[in-house]
């Protein structure tokens, strides 16, 4: 027996008593980065504004920052930002987001461009943002075929997300440009 025999498999229930900011990778606990830093809140805050102003008009849809999505009883993620349509559950998602975006840290990098690329893309999410703080950019996957196909990088363009319910775009120009030097 390996060292990894040896260790607890965690659940839903084990990591709602937890303190901290956790999640739950296949009943493997992982704790995340330290609070963010001014540049990667302020952006998320921009992209969050940005949605909810492209929603309005649609009542079926919401945008949600760091909320808890529930994969299955041992695997539960929080993305930066979420948008998701039809979600009936109130303590946390439980339906594959339209759009996830993951604002990437150096601590948080290698799972969210490999191991949560991976689930996102099985659990059918619609579009994958991985925005990059540091070069101001955003890499764009959209699920095509049950793939992910990267749809480009963005700085100071802009994106339609056809194929959500409501229709939205980013203006990552505006998301950026603040940041700018």
């Amino acid at each position: 027996m390996g060292a990894i025999d040896y260790l607890k498999h965690y659940t839903y229930d084990d990591y709602m008593m937890w303190e901290g900011n956790w999640e739950l990778f296949e009943g493997f606990p992982v704790a995340m980065a330290p609070a963010p830093m001014i540049t990667h809140q302020a952006i998320a805050t921009k992209l969050i504004s940005q949605l909810d102003d492209e929603i309005l008009n649609c009542e079926r849809c919401l945008v949600l920052g760091e909320a808890d999505y529930k994969l299955n009883d041992d695997t539960i993620f929080r993305p930066d930002i979420a948008l998701i349509c039809d979600e009936t559950h109130d303590k946390y998602m439980t339906k594959s987001p339209e759009i996830v975006v993951e604002i990437i840290s150096k601590s948080t990098a290698k799972n969210d461009e490999n191991y949560k690329f991976d689930k996102y893309e099985e659990e059918k999410v619609k579009y994958y943002i991985l925005v990059y703080p540091d070069d101001l950019r955003a890499k764009i996957y959209k699920l095509i075929d049950g793939k992910f196909d990267k749809q480009g990088d963005f700085s100071k363009e802009s994106y339609d997300f056809e194929d959500t319910l409501c229709g939205v775009s980013v203006d990552f120009d505006k998301v950026f440009k603040r940041f700018r030097k």
